[in-house]
């Protein structure tokens, strides 16, 4: 699978049929501009859902409207949920899109790497997890750990997903 952000949309370029289109929730201003979007192109969609952002813009969207809005636009294939540090970040996401989607875990702390196994633990269907790695040496920095320890936790992401494929 291709991701492209929607940062990339704005360019007119053209992509491999396959390709995913991903779309941060933060900066879509209302979901009619969003529909307009999904009308725009055949290709499936990657919905980034920000809880706890720190950094504008924030997510102005609740679980239910974004759920009537995916039961309505079967493009949509994957649903990210970002700062994911353990499985009680995404059980209502599990609860409310599992049987519609593929729910994503965002990692982006050491703490999300530790409970690595809690968080996939409660996922149905395909497993993937989406790695900030901008997000993960900041939560790194902030907890005066140096840049070695930064490198330990991809390791060990990557071991984590090897083994459990």
């Amino acid at each position: 699978m291709l991701l492209v952000s929607q940062n990339l949309l704005r360019y007119d370029m053209k992509f491999p049929k396959d390709t995913v289109l991903r779309i941060n929730l933060a900066w879509v201003s209302s979901l009619n501009k969003l529909q307009s979007f999904l009308l725009k192109y055949d290709n499936d969609i990657f919905l980034d859902y920000p809880i706890g952002r720190t950094k504008p813009p924030s997510n102005k969207y609740d679980l239910g409207v974004i759920k009537d809005f995916i039961e309505k636009n079967r493009k949509i294939k994957y649903f990210a949920v970002s700062n994911v540090e353990s499985a009680d970040d995404i059980k209502e996401s599990v609860g409310l899109f599992s049987d519609l989607l593929t729910i994503v875990p965002k990692i982006e702390s050491k703490a999300a790497v530790e409970n690595l196994a809690d968080i996939i633990s409660i996922l149905a269907g395909q497993k993937i997890v989406m790695l900030d790695h901008d997000d993960l040496y900041t939560d790194i920095l902030k907890e005066n750990e140096s840049s070695d320890m930064f490198v330990r936790l991809i390791d060990k992401l990557v071991l984590f997903c090897k083994k459990e494929k």
